[in-house]
C-alpha cells in the first residue's frame, strides 16, 4: 500500500511526463511521446514469448525464481524496452508505461533491470517500486483528472466506460476499475471469470475481483459477494444464454443486511465478464447518449 506522499510524488512526475512529452490532452495517450520523453525505446526485434534465458544472460539479467511469463523488460544500460508480442495492445500500451515508471521515478534508479510479469504488472501487487510503477502507468494513461474531467460528462453506465476506454487508449477492465474507485457517484464493479467446465454442472462464475467506489462503501460498506456465483444470480444467467451486452435489475444486501435496489450492466468481452452494478436513483445528470457497436 502506497502512502500518500508516495502517491503524490508519483502523479506530479506522471504529470510533469504528460506535460514535458506534450501528451497532456492528447487521445489517446501518446505512448510513444512519453516513451521518447523517458529516452527509451521499445525493441521490435525480440519478442519475450520466444526467447530463452541465454538472452538474458547476455544483457546480464536475472530472472527472478517463481516468475510466470515475462511481459516486458526494461534494459536500463540499453535504454530499450522488451516486450511479449503476443499480448494485446492495449496491455502493450500499460506494460510501456510501467516500464517508463521505473525510469522516471529517480528513486528507483538503484533498480539495474526491471523484469516483469503477470505478478508484477498486477494493480494490486505490495511490492513498494512495482507498485509505483503500476500507479505511473495508469495515472499517465488515464491523464490524471482529465479522466475524472470526461467520467462526470458522460452517463453512469457501461457505455461511459468502454468510451472512455476507446477515448485514452486502455483496456475495458482498467477503465473499468479507475471508473468506479475515481466515482463520486455510488457504485461497483465486479470482474468475473467464466467457469470453464459446464459438463455435467449447472454453470458457474467465479469472482476475479471487486470494487466500489468511497461513497458505495461509505453507505453500504463492503459487499461479500463470495467466490462463486450460481445460477440463483441474475448474471449468471445472462451468461448461461450466451448474452454479451445487457442491463437489467438486481437487489443486494449491503453489510448490516439491508436490501439495495440496483440496476446492473452486464458486459462480456470474451476475456472476461463486467457487470457495473448502480443504485436506482443514481445518476449523472448527461446531455450525453451513447450509442456502441461492441
Amino acid at each position: 500500500m502506497l502512502s500518500e506522499h508516495k502517491i503524490k510524488a508519483v502523479e506530479n512526475i506522471a504529470l510533469d511526463t504528460l506535460s514535458g512529452s506534450k501528451a497532456l490532452g492528447i487521445f489517446p495517450t501518446p505512448v510513444d511521446k512519453i516513451l521518447a520523453y523517458a529516452n527509451l525505446k521499445v525493441s521490435s526485434g525480440v519478442d519475450l514469448s520466444k526467447i530463452n534465458n541465454s538472452f538474458f544472460n547476455k544483457a546480464d539479467m536475472q530472472v527472478r525464481r517463481g516468475m510466470i511469463k515475462l511481459r516486458g523488460v526494461l534494459d536500463r544500460k540499453e535504454k530499450t524496452v522488451y516486450l511479449d508480442l503476443t499480448q494485446l495492445g492495449v496491455r502493450k500500451t500499460f506494460v510501456k508505461l510501467h516500464e517508463a515508471g521505473h525510469e522516471l521515478c529517480p528513486w528507483q534508479e538503484k533498480l539495474q533491470n526491471c523484469l516483469d510479469d503477470d505478478e508484477t504488472l498486477d494493480p494490486d501487487i505490495n511490492e513498494l517500486f512495482e507498485a509505483e510503477a503500476n500507479l505511473f502507468a495508469s495515472a499517465s494513461l488515464f491523464q490524471l483528472g482529465i479522466f475524472s474531467d470526461k467520467m462526470a460528462e458522460l452517463p453512469l453506465e457501461m457505455n461511459s466506460a468502454i468510451l472512455l476506454s476507446k477515448t485514452f487508449g486502455a483496456s475495458v477492465h482498467s477503465t473499468l476499475r479507475r471508473y468506479v474507485e475515481k466515482n463520486p457517484k455510488r457504485c461497483a464493479l465486479l470482474v468475473l471469470k467464466k467457469d470453464e467446465d459446464k459438463t455435467f454442472n449447472l454453470p458457474k462464475l467465479y469472482v476475479r475481483n471487486s470494487f466500489q467506489s468511497n461513497s458505495f462503501t461509505k453507505d453500504w460498506g463492503t459487499i461479500a459477494w463470495g467466490s462463486e456465483l450460481g445460477i440463483e444470480v441474475p448474471f449468471v444467467l445472462d451468461y448461461l444464454i450466451g448474452r454479451k451486452h445487457y442491463k437489467s435489475e438486481i437487489q443486494i444486501l449491503s453489510q448490516d443486511m439491508k436490501s439495495v435496489d440496483c440496476n446492473y450492466y452486464y458486459f462480456d468481452n470474451t476475456y472476461n465478464i463486467f457487470v457495473l452494478i448502480v443504485p436506482k436513483g443514481e445518476m449523472i445528470r448527461s446531455k450525453t447518449n451513447i450509442y456502441l457497436k461492441v
